[in-house]
């Protein structure tokens, strides 16, 4: 009698711990299923207003940074080009042309520097209107296979930079007038922000003497930059990396360029992160004079890296070009 009494309760026990343990799964499942639930509802909420926002497709890495420091989260920006791509030799791809034709805005760095000028052609291919952002800026002229152009590389000091910042301003003011303040405000923040930079530079350039000031790269891209800061400029290629317009090295300049940087004394060489340093190193073991390190000059770095903003790309080429030719080294 007492064994079945305890039978009965051993029964009784076992029978609410398994009701027990099928109410804790489903109640897990049920939490399980809601926790899906709301993160598919994040998720779909995300993309839907992904696709309410307006998208400004840019050129260059530095023009798509330019832009979010003025949009903010109003816009999707998007850079055809990754980092370290070359803006000069680029092809463009149907991806290219798929994001052309979705895009409310494209913007192009202009004066040639997208070669063949591709990214006016895939504005123009998708019906999309296009704004140049160096527009404007004071130009340098340089000569190419005997013809006279602007220098494309006008990004290079915060001072033309700026001029980039006002073009897409009024771009994108202009495609989103609701917005008109936050842009305005954003745009003079970083306004304010560019006249620093200007001056943190040039105290940082005080401990190169103005003789040493000779800065080689690997292709002319640093024109504006070396003008703004009293540096003499010299490159073995030319303005652009590509041949299709100053591209390319010849025997008897490839001697001039040794002879030049021997006679110049230059401390340093430098290369770049868009171009392969073949070319640059091999003309300074001819030369004899170190390579003093890589410069950010067509594209900034990659996410991630401390080069990863326009800001950041200028900072680090700053202490790049001081920590080679400072005085003492």
């Amino acid at each position: 009698m007492i064994r079945r009494y305890q039978n009965m309760r051993l029964e009784k026990h076992n029978s609410f711990i398994s009701s027990f343990r099928f109410t804790a799964i489903a109640i897990g499942c049920l939490f399980y299923l809601f926790e899906i639930s709301a993160c598919s509802i994040e998720k779909t909420d995300k993309n839907k207003k992904d696709a309410e926002r307006l998208l400004i497709l840019c050129s260059t890495t530095q023009v798509a940074d330019f832009a979010r420091q003025i949009v903010g989260d109003r816009c999707n920006v998007i850079s055809v080009l990754s980092p370290g791509s070359d803006p000069h030799t680029y092809q463009p791809t149907t991806g290219d042309a798929k994001l052309a034709n979705a895009a409310d805005l494209c913007l192009e760095n202009g004066y040639h520097l997208e070669g063949k000028n591709w990214m006016a052609t895939l504005a123009k291919d998708a019906g999309k209107p296009v704004v140049t952002c160096a527009e404007g800026v004071d130009p340098i002229f340089i000569e190419a296979k005997g013809e006279t152009i602007r220098d494309p590389h006008t990004w290079f000091t915060p001072k033309n930079a700026a001029v980039y910042i006002n073009n897409i301003i009024a771009a994108v003011t202009a495609l989103d007038p609701e917005g008109k303040d936050e842009y305005s405000a954003r745009g003079n923040l970083y306004l304010k922000q560019l006249r620093s930079l200007d001056a943190w530079i040039r105290e940082q350039f005080n401990v190169i003497p103005i003789e040493k000031r000779i800065l080689v790269t690997s292709h002319d891209a640093f024109n504006y930059f070396a003008t703004e800061y009293g540096f003499k400029n010299n490159s073995p290629v030319g303005w652009s990396t590509g041949s299709e317009m100053g591209g390319g090295m010849t025997p008897s300049r490839y001697a001039l360029v040794v002879e030049s940087i021997k006679k110049l004394g230059v401390k340093a060489l430098f290369v770049e992160t868009s171009v392969n340093p073949k070319l640059i190193r091999e003309i300074g073991k001819a030369a004899g004079v170190k390579i003093g390190g890589r410069l950010y000059s067509d594209s900034m770095g990659e996410k991630g890296s401390a080069a990863e903003s326009y800001f950041g790309m200028m900072r680090e080429n700053v202490f790049t070009i001081c920590a080679a030719l400072k005085e003492g080294e």
